[in-house]
């Protein structure tokens, strides 16, 4: 989910370290880290460091404690409903706003490409690249109906949706497979204009990603 580094600032390639730490549960929620635990990882100053904690507090990732460092906030209770609901809303309203066929045929066929480049990830065993991928499809979707703002929104609940179901796919890879599945038929749909098709499968797809999470989580105790 990176840049490469040498096209970031520091503050930048600490402020993505930490957030992929994150968003793949590595750095869970209720954990502690601090400036100078990143900055070793990294080989950087704390100043950047402190930059990027500054920015993930902002963006609600992060808690800080002066001279203590800073907690990651858990995800609270209701986030996958909110979610769930925010993502529905807008890939919804994003494939009804497809004008014409060819509108259509051309998500149809960016997502089919996405579909195969996440199955060839799988069949390597690359869990992270199949996630990118995962991410793409979605905010491809978003993308078509050319609204930027919605997009940008589209952006921040991928990344709370990868958080909240990084942990069932990195365990259960014949999971994602299913999840590819619902993919290519989300895309079927989208190239017959069956937008109310669409929305039943695409809620069906976006709950069965949390009910895979909490299954994760229950095999975990």
């Amino acid at each position: 989910m990176s840049m490469p580094r040498s096209t970031l600032s520091a503050a930048d390639v600490a402020y993505r370290h930490v957030k992929d730490l994150i968003l793949d549960d590595r750095l869970p929620g209720g954990s502690m880290v601090s400036e100078g635990e990143i900055a070793g990882q990294l080989a950087l100053s704390r100043t950047p460091v402190r930059e990027a904690f500054l920015r993930l507090e902002a963006e609600g990732w992060l808690r800080l404690y002066p001279k203590r460092g800073a907690v990651v906030v858990p995800i609270a209770a209701g986030e996958a409903r909110a979610v769930v609901d925010a993502r529905l809303l807008l890939e919804v309203h994003a494939v009804a706003a497809l004008a014409t066929a060819d509108d259509r045929d051309r998500l149809r066929s960016a997502l089919e490409s996405s579909v195969a480049e996440q199955t060839a990830a799988l069949d390597h065993g690359d869990v992270e690249a199949y996630s990118v991928q995962d991410t793409a499809f979605h905010l491809a979707i978003v993308a078509a109906g050319g609204n930027a703002l919605l997009t940008g929104f589209s952006v921040t609940l991928c990344e709370r949706q990868h958080r909240m179901v990084a942990r069932s796919l990195w365990r259960d890879v014949e999971r994602a497979r299913g999840f590819v599945a619902g993919h290519a038929r989300l895309a079927a749909l989208i190239g017959a204009g069956d937008t109310a098709g669409f929305e039943d499968a695409l809620r069906r797809h976006l709950q069965d990603a949390h009910l895979a999470e909490r299954a994760a989580d229950a095999a975990s105790l």
